[in-house]
Parts: structure tokens; sequence; C-alpha cells
């Protein structure tokens, strides 16, 4: 909150266009005391986001001064996300884990439900989240479709594919021909996705099917695309799921799942998805959830009848520096 603030306040835009500030001249653009600029920018002084030069009682960018505007607005995304969606709701994370709901929604907001329920009435909470989740679809699909096979005419089906954009950025990353996508969701997805088949001009190749993915999986696809949604469930309901996506297949059919992992070893490597994840699926998107190791998600898989061919966890050296975790992919084969 405190380098949020530094940015919401104006305070690094005014240090980008005007080295050398004051904290009295930095208070005049932000509109408050030179007392309050002098303690928020304590923190960005001893992280070397700031210089201070305390003679001449100044301040320059240090470390911003060198962050591209595409880096830095990525970042930026990242913390809009934190304040609105997460933090507010975290002050009742104890209750979320002793009743598995999301009970921020409904002491702040009144809504009762989750978090993905909530971004269709709710604009203070959907436009900071759908920002953010757009920056990291901007670099996981290009990465997960480089590592998946689908056969050249493959019926595909996006389990869970939301408004069907992913069901569009198969046909354009995959890099396989005749292929033909379904996006299976709740059916008050249908209008939306329809229309982003339409103005992305694919609607010959794909096709929306409505429904609930706990009742029934559709038939008659040779390949299953599970993206950012099997951690939104505990373990229980993952099986529910892939039982059903098993049972749609036929013997042969694959699937490939995205998801978010830890490490084996969780002090073996830096990495921030324990960091961020669990707490935000329990006490801010369903009530449950959350990362596992990739053997986890691997065995999960083999245990609901399937053969995993691959499983390969994204370098964490290719990933953006704002990052806040770490995905993997998982291809299976449906066994006899």
């Amino acid at each position: 909150m405190t380098l949020l603030t530094c940015f919401e306040l104006g305070l690094v835009d005014a240090l980008r266009d005007s080295p050398g500030l004051t904290a009295a001249e930095l208070g005049k653009v932000a509109g408050a005391k030179p007392d309050a600029v002098e303690q928020l920018l304590l923190l960005l002084v001893k992280e070397g986001f700031v210089a201070h030069d305390e003679a001449a009682g100044t301040y320059t960018l240090d470390a911003l001064a060198g962050v591209a505007e595409k880096d830095l607005q990525q970042a930026l995304a990242d913390l809009d996300m934190i304040k609105a969606v997460t933090l507010r709701q975290l002050f009742y994370l104890t209750e979320s884990v002793r009743t598995g709901t999301t009970v921020g929604l409904k002491e702040l907001y009144g809504f009762d439900g989750d978090l993905y329920g909530a971004l269709a009435e709710l604009p203070e909470l959907r436009e900071p989240w759908a920002k953010l989740m757009n920056t990291v679809t901007a670099h996981v699909d290009p990465w997960f479709f480089s590592q998946v096979d689908i056969p050249a005419g493959s019926r595909v089906l996006d389990l869970a594919g939301n408004t069907g954009l992913g069901a569009v950025n198969t046909l354009r990353l995959a890099n396989s021909s005749g292929l033909r996508v379904t996006t299976f969701d709740l059916p008050e997805k249908e209008a939306e996705c329809l229309e982003n088949f339409r103005s992305h001009g694919v609607e010959e190749y794909c096709s929306f099917i409505g429904g609930d993915v706990f009742e029934e999986v559709p038939k008659g696809f040779d390949v299953v695309l599970i993206k950012h949604f099997l951690p939104m469930f505990d373990k229980s309901d993952v099986f529910r799921i892939l039982e059903g996506v098993n049972k749609s297949l036929e013997v042969g059919g694959q699937v490939h799942v995205l998801v978010p992992v830890f490490p084996e070893n969780l002090k073996e490597t830096e990495n921030y998805t324990v960091d961020f994840y669990p707490s935000f699926f329990i006490g801010c998107t369903m009530g449950q959830g959350g990362p596992q190791k990739l053997s986890t998600w691997q065995s999960w898989l083999e245990e609901c009848g399937f053969t995993v061919t691959k499983a390969v966890t994204d370098d964490p050296d290719n990933l953006p520096p704002h990052a806040l975790t770490v995905e993997a992919m998982l291809s299976a084969t449906k066994t006899a």
C-alpha cells in the first residue's frame, strides 16, 4: 500500500518529470503534508526505488528510473488488484478458513457467493481483476500452447472457458490446423462468449455449450483444456472434475492442464506462488483451493484414470519480474 500510494499520489510521476524535488514540493503535487510524504518515501528509499539527498533535502528516482513503462504498468496492475480484491477481504481470512466461504465478499459487499459471481456485479472488483488477468494471459498462454501438442483437426473443449478468449487463443497459438474449439461454461457466459468469437472473426470455428462441470462434461471431443480452473477447488472437487473429464473422453483422448505450482522443496528456490495463492483462493476467491506441487497434480491425474505424458514448469527465469506465481502444464491421455 505504501508503494502503490506513492504512485496514486503522483509522487513517482513528479520525480520522473522533475528530478530533485523536496518533500514540500512533492506535498504540493500530492495535496498532502510534507511530513506524510517523507514518511511514505522512507520505504522507497530503503528499497532503492527512490534516492534521497539528505544534504539538499531532495528526492530522485533510483531503480524506478530504469523500469520500462510496459513493465511498470504490469506491476501496477498487480498492486491495484491486490489492493481491491485481496487486502480488504483478507481481514476476514480467519472466518473464511473456518466456514469455507468468502466471508469478506458478504461483509464488505453483501454478496453471498464466490469472487467469479461477484465480478459480474461489482465493477470495483472486476476492473482491477480483469486488468491483471489480461497481463497474466499475455505471458502464460503463448508459453502454454508452445508446450502442448494438439493433433490437427481435433475437436477441442475449453473447460470453464469463461468468455471465449481461451478458445480464440487456442486457434491463434496452438500451431495446429483444422481445429474446432468449444467453450464450456455456465449458460450466462454465452452471449459475451459468442460476441468475442464474432469480434475476433472465429465464429466459424468456435462454439459455446452451457452447463455445469459438476453435473456433466460434454462428450464428443478429442482434447480437453483445463486452464486456471483446478486450483480453485479442494482435492475432492478436483477429482470430481477430472473424473468427469475422463468419463467424457474416448480412450486415447487428451487433457492439457494449466495450474500454479510451488517447488517440491518450499525452501529450495525463490517462488512467490505460496506468498499469494493460498490466501487469495481461500480468503478472496472460493473459500477453498490453492496451488499444489507438480508431483501432486500429476498423481491426481493418474488417480483419475489418466496417463501423464508431459509435466513441465515454466522457467522462473523467463517470467516477468513482477510475476506472482509459477505455472505448470501437464498433458495426459485417457487410458483403457
